[in-house]
């Protein structure tokens, strides 16, 4: 039959794994470090997996496919989780598995006499990985981080993190415009605010912008704020 399903160009594909993280019927997995549609018959049409891919390699064609198949799909999903139960690994790279950790309240280490606990909410935590629609989101607070800030302010940890779902990146490296992803993550979540923590280089603009972006596209009006570091970790403008 001809029907609407995905399409992945290789050429484009980072590798990064997001839309078979994504894909919730397990259609898409990762060949050689490159996305692939494993099975017409698991790929429902939708595009779940369009919004996550950060380089645009997925879009939709009309072609001679396999009709969807949710028995199919729901007897997969049954053998994952009972491999899961069984403790065996799920297919594809362990780093881009959506896990939620509980963080209580983090003391001074000083007071303490000890390490003070990460606060790191949720994993993945890089943008370009993090699944829109990931359960995190519900009701967060956001913090939108240069990934250069952790290693530039000491206390990067309980002063940023702590009580927030933090998401990092880095518009030079990977050059990328967030503004899409986050406008879709604040567009599918009940997000509640957004901090922006960035360095005083000029390309940390870009990731201030893609907040700024976003912001205005998602068509909500949540409250946020840009805090500007300097090079050696002290804070410069908050606004």
């Amino acid at each position: 039959m001809i029907r609407k399903i995905i399409q992945i160009d290789e050429e484009k594909c980072n590798g990064c794994g997001a839309c078979a993280a994504a894909c919730h019927e397990g259609a898409i997995g990762m060949v050689d470090r490159k996305a692939k549609l494993l099975r017409d018959d698991h790929c429902d049409g939708l595009g779940d997996c369009l919004p996550t891919c950060p380089t645009g390699a997925i879009t939709f064609v009309e072609r001679e496919a396999a009709a969807y198949d949710e028995a199919a799909v729901q007897a997969a999903r049954r053998n994952k989780e009972q491999a899961s139960e069984a403790g065996q690994q799920p297919a594809g790279c362990p780093g881009h598995q959506m896990r939620r950790f509980e963080r209580g309240e983090s003391a001074p280490a000083a007071a303490r006499g000890q390490e003070v606990p990460s606060q790191l909410a949720q994993w993945p935590c890089q943008i370009k990985l993090v699944p829109v629609n990931a359960p995190f989101f519900a009701g967060a607070k956001l913090l939108v981080a240069a990934d250069c800030t952790a290693y530039a302010y000491v206390n990067f940890h309980q002063d940023f993190m702590q009580g927030r779902v933090t998401l990092i990146g880095c518009p030079k490296l990977d050059s990328v415009d967030y503004s899409e992803k986050l406008t879709a993550i604040l567009q599918a979540n009940d997000i509640q605010s957004v901090a922006v923590l960035r360095m005083e280089v000029p390309c940390c603009g870009g990731l201030e912008q893609a907040v700024k972006k976003a912001l205005q596209n998602s068509g909500k009006c949540i409250p946020w704020q840009v805090v500007t570091l300097s090079v050696d970790g002290k804070i410069l403008e908050t606004r």
